[in-house]
């Protein structure tokens, strides 16, 4: 029976999945792959570190199968989006990647948006600018790193490298060209958007654009030595993370919010015709003339994450060593917590906000009979709050009756529950093991004549997913506390650029 690979690179982990046919998964590898912060703000990967370890990954998955390596007809990738992958005219790494979660830009796309390109680039390209943008970090680049600039000769995504050191052609797909320098209409590349940025040295350099389910190479003898595939495996050109975990996990579709609580705040939802807003990404879909619209902040699960890390590493190790996870444990701290009041706030923004480059994270409202419990559960409401500011955003657009939960956090009911409840929408959980990686295989099996299209998904989703409804009551005191998380938004604002600045990052 032919079974297909979705290739999932994360900000810190990179995984090789295999599926069989029906959407079961076969075997999964992980190899974690460092971030470098080589300065405030700054957050690189080092290139050939992140195929060697995915290329690691695919070789045990392709050895823990049980099926030989022949046995996989097609194979796609996903990974973070935005960012900037660069090679030089020897199609080499030209310095470290930089990622997702780097906020150098922040300047830049703040004064962009502050003048009038920002509203130029969200009637041509769809969106605005932001720090991460592909168009930020290359104007950065050339005007902090000019002879680096001066030797770029291709620019990709993350994905885009796997699937070069896959297969050996450079290219991108749909849903990736559009996050910078795509006429919003035309969904084709626009020579203005390279101009309005600065960046015309670049006009005519753009990687050449396929579809998500198009075949753009097969894996080389080289990568087949190095990973244990069969060379000439179909490679598709694969597709951007946010589409596709919204596509894995059955929420890429009209009048339904694909919500996706992982290290990014991501909330998006199809249309069949553009509509732009300052307030979401109005890009490209998976297929020619339609939409995807994606309100997002890297505001989410990493902030748990963080917390954990900084304040229960030590629980932590003691649960991991008992058996115990520490995620029950503060499970459980956070059920006793939400039974009484609580004055105590949490903005999620270590990493940014919706609300500009200068935001920080912060608590409030804390006083001495607080304990762990209720930071935990400002942590996670805030997490939730934020979403919301997303997703009310998608419904001033697009009207949607209902949200999907997707995200290592959406594994807990209670959280399940408190989005319905925060959202005022039903919130479906599905049980879909590893979303992103499944969208990508969804794509290599329409690629490889598997699927009649890539939204073809065989399983029987119903049997995997679990409906909430929200709580009129709980609805109404969390409309109240989002009144309040938005209030004490507005307040810091005018006090985050001084505490970055007292913070020594760069204005």
């Amino acid at each position: 029976m032919p079974c297909i690979m979705g290739i999932d690179s994360g900000l810190t982990v990179t995984k090789a999945i295999i599926f069989d046919a029906d959407g079961t998964v076969l075997a999964i590898a992980r190899r974690r792959v460092p971030q470098l912060i080589p300065a405030p703000q700054h957050v690189e990967r080092d290139m050939d570190g992140l195929w060697s370890a995915t290329a690691d990954a695919i070789r045990e998955v392709v050895e823990a199968c049980g099926r030989p390596a022949s046995d996989i007809i097609a194979i796609a990738a996903t990974a973070h989006g935005d960012g900037i992958y660069l090679l030089d005219e020897d199609k080499r790494p030209l310095g470290p990647a930089i990622v997702s979660l780097d906020t150098r830009a922040g300047a830049i796309s703040d004064a962009w948006n502050e003048g009038d390109v920002g509203e130029q680039s969200l009637i041509l390209t769809g969106q605005k600018p932001h720090a991460s943008a592909p168009s930020a970090i290359l104007r950065w680049i050339r005007d902090h790193q000019p002879e680096r600039y001066a030797r770029i000769a291709h620019f990709i995504a993350a994905k885009d490298w796997l699937r070069f050191c896959l297969c050996g052609t450079i290219g991108t797909d749909r849903t990736e060209a559009s996050t910078s320098f795509t006429n919003v209409r035309t969904q084709d590349y626009a020579d203005d958007a390279f101009h309005l940025f600065g960046l015309q040295r670049l006009a005519g350099r753009q990687p050449p654009m396929a579809g998500s389910t198009e075949i753009v190479g097969g894996v080389t003898a080289e990568a087949a030595r190095r990973t244990g595939l069969v060379a000439g495996i179909p490679v598709m050109a694969g597709l951007h993370d946010v589409t596709a975990s919204a596509l894995g996990m059955g929420g890429y579709g009209e009048g339904v919010i694909a919500v996706i609580a992982g290290t990014y705040s991501i909330n998006e939802t199809v249309s069949p015709a553009p509509k732009v807003d300052g307030r979401w990404f109005c890009r490209n879909g998976i297929l020619p003339d339609e939409w995807n619209n994606m309100s997002i902040s890297p505001a989410s699960t990493a902030n748990y994450d963080w917390f954990i890390e900084q304040f229960c590493a030590a629980d932590a190790r003691q649960a991991e060593a008992s058996g115990e996870s520490i995620h029950a444990i503060l499970g459980k701290e956070f059920e006793v917590a939400r039974q009484r009041p609580s004055s105590a706030f949490f903005h999620p923004y270590l990493f940014g906000s919706p609300f500009g480059g200068a935001s920080s994270a912060g608590f409030y409202g804390l006083n001495a009979w607080h304990d762990r419990g209720d930071l935990v559960r400002a942590v996670l409401e805030g997490i939730a709050f934020n979403h919301r500011v997303h997703v009310d955003a998608l419904r001033d657009g697009f009207a949607p009756t209902s949200a999907r939960l997707t995200g290592g956090i959406s594994r807990n009911p209670a959280m399940a529950g408190l989005f319905a409840d925060i959202l005022g929408l039903p919130v479906t959980a599905t049980g879909t093991e590893e979303a992103a990686a499944w969208g990508a295989a969804l794509c290599a099996g329409a690629g490889g004549g598997l699927f009649a299209s890539p939204t073809d998904d065989p399983r029987d989703l119903a049997s995997i997913e679990t409906t909430y409804q929200p709580n009129p009551d709980r609805q109404r005191a969390y409309d109240e506390k989002h009144r309040a998380f938005l209030d004490l938004a507005d307040a810091m604002k005018p006090l985050w650029p001084t505490l970055r600045r007292l913070g020594g990052a760069a204005q």
